[in-house]
């Protein structure tokens, strides 16, 4: 088992005060030198663009009783610069980076070789850049860049047909860094087909408004109007160490998967809440549907994120530090629901909870071997509603010194056998 470390660095009220952002910072940069020190091996960050305080006082906000910013972290790659040259061993990983916003995936493209370069440079550095890639958190950060329905229909069915500009955008995307010279006729349009709703009525509902008035329909969809158009390009710098990246795409879509996988080697970016269903059928399919050059599929090309609240707090002896712990990982996820819905939902409460590990360090490490494979990645979320950047890095060690080494342990164990 292998364990990452994800950070939000979403700024939220402590005590009726909201952090300042060269706090939040700094706080993230301490964290992580201490996991870098502990071993973790990849540093998450969420991404997020824009203010989410400016856009609540809009017609339709999409948080309206967040309070602060719901995460700092706008460029990967300025972030990452600033945690290499600051730590030894630790990797950093995007989780995840919007591709349809600041620029397109063009210039993400662009921006990936551009750093690889510079990264690359030293021919001893083999720390990676782990990039998550997705459609955006938020699609209000997303229609300030133009990705707005174009027609009457897809404003009907929008987060379908923004599905299918996203798989317009990781084509080229992915073909951009394998190298390629392509322009937007190298691509080929998206339909919109009865399979990719989820629920037929909206299918049936959209095909018995529209379908008269589209001609040549029959058996493709609904066209989707491209989003990027372009003449032929190719990204710059060209020669760069390709070893030095990892991809992992932020979708469940199956479809997806198997697309990207076509074009480059994609891993798969999981959530906290993914039900494990879902997963183990992920891992199914990605063997056979991983791209060849990427070897054999892992279970732990798949990283799991799981809120992480542990106390091994000194003053308090083991039964304290269990009801600290489910106290404390209570109180975050109902300020979490209350600042995304306005309402505290106890069976959203419960069900985030039993995705959660809580409790000290015997209780976490017993529900681990329950919920996970011993071949699995954890993404562990040590800093979900803490600004307490001492506590945070507390808590990560004790993981580290009290949790994982019954893994690693485990897991070398097995080998032997």
């Amino acid at each position: 088992m292998k364990f990452d470390v994800f950070f939000s660095i979403s700024q939220v009220p402590v005590e009726g005060r909201l952090p300042n952002e060269r706090e939040m910072l700094q706080n993230f940069l301490d964290q992580v030198k201490a996991a870098d020190d502990l071993g973790y091996k990849i540093a998450w960050v969420a991404e997020a663009h824009l203010s989410s305080q400016v856009q609540k006082k809009n017609p339709n906000p999409v948080i309206p009783h967040w309070e602060g910013e719901v995460g700092l972290n706008t460029d990967i790659f300025l972030l990452s610069e600033q945690v290499f040259s600051k730590t030894r061993r630790i990797e950093t990983g995007s989780a995840v980076m919007n591709l349809l916003s600041n620029g397109g995936p063009i210039a993400a493209a662009e921006r990936v070789a551009a750093f690889l370069s510079w990264h690359g440079l030293n021919t001893d550095e083999t720390r990676k850049l782990n990039l998550g890639f997705a459609a955006g958190r938020f699609d209000f950060m997303n229609r300030a860049y133009g990705i707005v329905p174009k027609e009457e229909w897809e404003a009907q069915v929008w987060m379908n047909v923004r599905g299918k500009i996203f798989e317009e955008a990781a084509e080229i995307f992915l073909r951009l860094l394998k190298g390629e010279a392509l322009k937007s006729g190298d691509v080929p349009p998206r339909y919109l087909r009865e399979e990719d709703f989820r629920n037929p009525k909206d299918w049936e509902a959209l095909s018995k408004k529209y379908s008269p008035s589209f001609q040549g329909i029959g058996g493709k969809g609904f066209e989707v109007q491209k989003r990027f158009n372009f003449e032929s390009v190719k990204i710059i710098p060209e020669d760069w160490n390709r070893e030095l990246l990892e991809l992992y795409i932020g979708s469940h879509d199956p479809r997806v998967h198997k697309i990207v996988n076509e074009i480059y080697p994609t891993k798969v970016f999981n959530l906290s809440i993914t039900q494990k269903d879902v997963i183990e059928n992920t891992h199914e399919r990605m063997q056979k549907e991983f791209h060849p050059k990427g070897g054999s599929w892992k279970r732990e090309y798949m990283p799991r994120t799981t809120f992480v609240f542990i106390n091994e707090e000194k003053h308090l002896n083991p039964k304290a530090r269990s009801i600290q712990a489910k106290k404390e990982a209570h109180q975050a996820l109902a300020h979490y629901w209350k600042a995304l819905e306005g309402t505290i939902d106890p069976l959203k409460i419960e069900k985030a909870a039993d995705n959660a590990l809580v409790g000290n360090a015997e209780e976490i490490t017993t529900q681990m071997r329950e919920r996970f494979n011993s071949d699995d990645r954890l993404m562990l979320w040590f800093d979900f509603f803490n600004h307490d950047s001492n506590r945070v890095i507390r808590n990560m060690q004790a993981f580290m010194e009290k949790v994982a080494p019954h893994f690693t342990n485990e897991m070398r164990n097995e080998k032997l056998k």
